[in-house]
């Protein structure tokens, strides 16, 4: 059985399949909000900075949607972060996502205590709206 008739065996009938034609799953992007969030991160540890880009990686290799804890956690609303660690401490960096599959990174700071504080993600909260 061919393709086609294959899939109209299995109740598929209305699926139109073009031939020749390519089929390409938009990639999901990471970006900064502004040039004072990447010196944020910037400032951090080269072993901190080294696991922001793997998870950076798994988001754009896997897609948003495929990675999960360890490497991501709600925070409160729109914001989300990014688990970063390494020999030198922990960090975080707080993003949302955005129209066109992008995600924005607002806030990046070092944690020193177990809870993420207030004040973080007050911060967070704020630079989201200006997310465009």
């Amino acid at each position: 059985m061919g393709g086609l008739e294959w899939m109209a065996a299995w109740g598929h009938s209305s699926l139109q399949i073009i031939p020749n034609m390519v089929y390409i799953a938009m990639a999901w992007t990471v970006e900064f909000l502004d040039d004072r969030v990447e010196a944020s991160l910037a400032s951090l540890p080269a072993d901190i900075r080294a696991s922001f880009e793997r998870i950076v990686g798994l988001i754009e290799s896997s897609g948003l949607e495929q990675v999960r804890e360890p490497y991501v956690k709600h925070l409160e609303g729109p914001i989300w972060e990014m688990r970063m660690k390494g020999k030198d401490g922990i960090a975080r960096a707080a993003y949302v996502t955005a129209t066109g599959r992008r995600v924005v990174v607002v806030h990046v700071f070092p944690k020193k205590t177990q809870k993420t504080p207030r004040r973080e993600i007050e911060t967070a909260l704020r630079r989201a709206k200006e997310v465009r």
